[in-house]
C-alpha cells in the first residue's frame, strides 16, 4: 500500500482501534455481566472480548471489529464526513453529538468502508452502539445506501453488522424514513444480483430489524445477541403474558428459522471468507 492516503487513512484506523479496544477493556475486565467472573485484559484481547467463562459477546466498537475482520492494510472508509443537520431543532441534540464525537472518534452510529477478507473484496458497514445506541437517524440511512449503491455498482458483495435500538428519536419522522430508503436500495441491489450478509449483534432492534437487518441473503448472528423490534418487556406489558425463556435472543431466532447460522465472534472471520469463496462475489484486488 504505497498511496499515502490510504497509509493514512489505515493509521487512523490503528488509531481508533487502539481507543475501542481501551474502552472495550475498560468495560469488560471487571467482571463479566452474565457470570460475575472477572478477566484479565490480555485474555480478552486473545478472546476478542467474548468472556471465557460463559462465552459472553461482549460489545466492540465498528473500527475494532472491522480489524478483526479485515486483511492487514484492506481497510477504506466511504463516506466518513456524511453528517446531517439538527433539522427538527431538537433541543440538546447537537451538543450529544458532538460530545459522542470527540469520545467515540466516530462521525456518525455507523462505519462504511471497503476491505477484503482473505483477499476476497466486499462493501461492509458495520454499526456502533456506543454512538446513541446504534440508533438509524438520516446520516446513518444515507451511509448505508451508498454503501449499498458502492456494492452495486462495483459488482462486490455486501456485508453489515447491525447493532441498534432502532430509529432515533431527536430527528423523528425523518429517521423512520430510513427504513423505506435502505430497503429500497437493498432492494435494486438484490435485483442487480448482488450478495448481501446480513451480521446481527448485541442488540438489533426497533427500525434497524424491521428494515436492512432482515433483508440478507445470508442472515448470521453472533450468541446471545439480542434481535427484534420491539423489546421483551414491551411486549409483555403489551400483551399481558411471559414471554418464552430467551424469547428475541439469537439462538431462539434460529431454532424458528429467522436466522442461517448462530456464529461465534472467533469464527466470524473463516465463516465470511467460505461464504464469499462458495458464492464467487469477492474479488482479490484492492483498491
Amino acid at each position: 500500500m504505497n498511496n499515502p492516503f490510504l497509509q493514512r487513512r489505515e493509521r487512523l484506523m490503528d488509531l481508533k482501534t487502539h481507543r475501542e479496544s481501551k474502552v472495550a477493556q475498560r468495560a469488560a475486565s471487571g467482571s463479566c455481566s452474565a457470570c460475575g467472573k472477572a478477566t484479565e485484559k490480555e485474555v480478552l484481547e486473545q478472546t476478542r472480548y467474548v468472556c471465557p467463562h460463559c462465552g459472553k459477546h461482549h460489545p466492540i466498537g465498528a473500527y475494532l471489529r472491522l480489524s478483526f475482520l479485515l486483511d492487514s492494510g484492506s481497510f477504506e472508509e466511504i463516506g466518513e464526513h456524511i453528517a446531517a443537520p439538527n433539522a427538527l431543532s431538537f433541543p440538546g441534540y447537537e451538543e450529544k453529538r458532538k460530545a459522542l464525537r470527540r469520545t467515540t472518534g466516530l462521525s456518525e452510529a455507523v462505519v462504511t468502508a471497503t476491505g477484503t477478507l482473505d483477499g476476497q473484496r466486499a462493501v461492509f458497514a458495520v454499526m456502533d452502539s456506543r454512538f446513541f445506541m446504534g440508533s438509524m437517524g438520516v446520516a446513518v440511512g444515507e451511509k448505508v445506501t451508498r454503501a449499498v449503491e458502492h456494492a452495486q455498482q462495483n459488482s462486490l458483495p455486501l456485508i453489515i453488522f447491525s447493532a441498534s435500538g432502532g430509529a432515533r428519536m431527536q430527528e423523528g419522522i425523518l429517521s423512520l424514513m430510513q427504513m423505506a430508503k435502505t430497503s429500497a436500495a437493498l432492494a435494486r441491489f438484490s435485483q442487480a444480483g448482488g450478495l448481501f450478509i446480513s451480521c446481527l449483534t448485541h442488540p438489533t432492534t426497533g427500525g434497524v430489524t424491521a428494515s436492512f437487518a432482515s433483508l440478507g441473503d445470508i442472515t448470521l448472528a453472533e450468541p446471545g445477541a439480542l434481535i427484534g423490534f420491539a423489546g421483551p418487556r414491551v411486549i409483555e406489558q403489551t400483551i399481558g403474558q411471559k414471554l418464552p425463556e430467551g424469547f428475541q435472543r439469537a439462538e431462539y431466532l434460529e431454532e424458528h428459522g429467522f436466522l442461517d447460522q448462530i456464529v461465534p465472534r472467533g469464527e466470524l472471520r473463516q465463516t465470511l471468507c467460505l461464504l464469499l469463496r462458495l458464492h464467487g462475489k469477492g474479488s482479490g484486488t484492492h483498491g
